[in-house]
């Protein structure tokens, strides 16, 4: 249920891997394009899809799903959901690949689907690690982390789109596993920027290990295996997302640290969403609820929606009082 690039990649995954699948796409030309052509001309336009179905009708979609894969932006999942929640089968997986907190309420991707769904936690697995969508549709080897709280059925998921080049584990830490997607998305905001205002190795490692020490300090004060986020899903997913020109976040903060304007950043990655833009708010404001300190986030959260200065920010970052590691 969604055509982007990780929606779109991640459908090519699971045919490869045997599974029978049906892309649902918001706008009928993509639809037609992928069903008649089997390609995406708006995100991966050279990648072939031989196999795959696609319709924009979502109840077409949903018609006898035994998994549904949610590839939505995490701040319209609930939107999108409440209109095909009554077309989702009563025993379905629920497979989140969204990575973000929700605006407002401050949940997590699988606490919006049990919130509008009514599904059992059993039902409901989030996707997580190292994804960049263009690496994997190019069948480079990669892997990745299937959480849920019903280990059978992540394993069920496991099996649906293990191929030769993607591998998949499986993790029962469904708050780790989410936790550490949706903040290194922010973390990678940061790097982009000190990428662009020229600084060089050693800042790009400080801001990662510094900013997985704060992943961490939230996801164990809600829960999560701090184990969870030294694997795929943690330290993996965020140095992919940090270093790589293909990532999104990254790709925004950079326009920023060379002195770009937000419209200027959106327009860089072409009207693509940057989660971590939206999402440093909900995390700063959930960290602040639990009672965690999370200095680069907050900075983030303040360049993006505050006017901070990027010069400003990594002042008052070097200007934090000494302690211990």
């Amino acid at each position: 249920m969604g055509a982007g690039s990780w929606g779109t990649a991640f459908a090519k995954v699971l045919n490869d891997a045997g599974t029978e699948v049906t892309v649902w796409a918001r706008r009928p030309e993509v639809a037609k394009v992928l069903a008649t052509e089997h390609r995406n001309p708006s995100y991966l336009p050279d990648v072939e899809l031989p196999g795959i179905s696609a319709t924009d009708d979502f109840r077409v979609a949903l018609d006898g799903a035994d998994t549904v894969v949610l590839a939505v932006p995490s701040q319209s999942l609930r939107a999108n959901l409440e209109v095909w929640k009554d077309a989702i089968g009563p025993d379905a997986t629920l497979l989140s690949l969204a990575k973000g907190i929700e605006t407002g309420t401050l949940l997590r991707m699988s606490e919006v689907i049990a919130s509008v769904t009514g599904a059992g936690t059993s039902r409901i697995a989030v996707l997580s690690g190292p994804n960049l969508a263009r690496e994997i549709a190019a069948q480079q080897p990669a892997a990745s982390v299937v959480a849920c709280t019903d280990a059978a059925r992540a394993e069920a998921v496991q099996h649906a789109c293990a191929t030769g080049y993607f591998r998949p584990y499986t993790n029962t830490d469904v708050v780790g596993c989410e936790i550490g997607g949706a903040s290194k998305n922010v973390i990678a905001l940061a790097c982009g920027i000190a990428a662009g205002m020229g600084l060089g190795d050693n800042s790009i490692a400080s801001l990662i290990t510094r900013g997985l020490a704060e992943i961490i300090r939230l996801g164990v004060a809600l829960g999560a295996n701090p184990v969870t986020l030294a694997g795929l899903a943690g330290i993996g997913d965020l140095v992919a997302t940090c270093t790589s020109p293909l990532s999104r976040n990254r790709s925004f903060g950079y326009v920023l640290g060379e002195g770009g304007s937000m419209q200027a950043a959106q327009e860089a990655t072409h009207g693509q969403v940057a989660e971590g833009v939206k999402s440093c708010t909900s995390i700063r404001a959930l960290a602040e609820r639990q009672g965690v300190e999370m200095p680069l986030t907050t900075a983030v959260h303040r360049v993006c929606h505050e006017g901070l200065s990027v010069a400003e920010a990594v002042g008052q970052l070097l200007g934090r009082r000494m302690k211990p590691e």
